[in-house]
């Protein structure tokens, strides 16, 4: 339950990412973005060796020990894990920049999906026939949703296909903490993006309330739902945390129409009800999986680590 509940509260924070992104609308995202990545990575830092310093030790004192070779697939782990989530990043600002916001929308609807496969094929996580039909729901809404803007369909498969690599290489082995693990990635990632300082107009002036709101976003928005996802891979398979990613846009869509009062029509009403369905279903039919075969392992039911 505890790791349900770890996945659940990642992804409802992050669907509240609007309370704090609309107040910084007067300034540009790639700044939002470089000052957001840099603040995490400071903030982290801080964390991992001021309050995690036991563990952060027990992780150094890890990596000295093990092979040659599980120290060359850690690090091809983490190289590539920082990558992509550096370039899921920069992608959803740049799309949302230049693009539109509907096809960074239509992202996190197509990344559960795209997660469930690649688990699927490269973890081998058995999904039967009531998670396949939820899959299958979930495909139909986003083609409903993306009927009309095949370029944002485009442009929204690459930003899900960098995050649901991002969650399925974090499904692994490795006895690093996981906190410590985080923190090489934010900062691996932070300076893979730092080339962004030479476009962003440095001359904006920023105001004690930006600061603010970035400290907010570093910490709340970035670091504790990156790690409660990471957290809730120890306990569920990877297309359980995928799926449960459908909670962030349903709570957006909610957020914009009750809070927001902004219109929708008949086609979001249609698509956002059929992926809650489809939520509901997939979890259900898992829930339903492991009860009917309570005696079998992790291992035997084709969950890597």
């Amino acid at each position: 339950m505890k790791y349900y509940l770890s996945a659940i509260s990642g992804f409802a924070i992050w669907g509240t990412f609007a309370l704090v992104l609309k107040p910084l609308s007067a300034y540009a995202a790639l700044d939002i973005l470089i000052h957001r990545v840099i603040f995490a990575a400071v903030s982290i830092l801080l964390a991992c060796f001021i309050f995690r310093r036991k563990q952060t030790l027990a992780s150094i004192r890890y990596l000295k020990t093990i092979t040659k070779t599980e120290r060359t697939r850690l690090t091809v782990n983490i190289l590539l894990s920082a990558v992509v989530l550096g370039l899921n990043w920069f992608l959803f600002i740049y799309v949302m920049n230049a693009v539109s916001v509907n096809a960074t929308s239509l992202a996190y609807l197509i990344c559960p999906i795209l997660t469930t496969v690649l688990a699927s094929l490269f973890l081998h996580e058995k999904l039967n026939k009531g998670q396949w039909f939820a899959v299958l729901l979930s495909l139909t809404s986003c083609i409903i949703l993306a009927y009309g803007h095949f370029m944002d369909l485009v442009y929204s498969m690459v930003i899900a296909l960098s995050y649901a690599i991002y969650l399925v290489l974090q499904k692994n082995t490795f006895q690093l903490d996981k906190f410590f693990t985080l923190t090489i990635h934010i900062v691996i990632s932070t300076i893979l993006l730092l080339p962004i300082l030479t476009v962003v107009d440095a001359t904006v002036p920023k105001t004690v309330t930006f600061y603010g709101f970035i400290t907010i976003i570093a910490v709340g928005y970035t670091i504790i739902p990156l790690f409660l996802n990471i957290f809730a891979l120890k306990g569920l398979d990877s297309s359980i945390v995928g799926t449960l990613l459908y909670l962030n846009p349903i709570i957006s869509f909610l957020l914009a129409v009750l809070y927001y009062k902004e219109p929708i029509n008949a086609a979001q009403v249609i698509g956002f009800g059929m992926i809650f369905i489809a939520v509901i279903i997939f979890n259900v039919a898992y829930l339903y999986g492991r009860k009917r075969s309570p005696t079998l392992t992790y291992a035997e039911q084709g969950v890597d680590g």
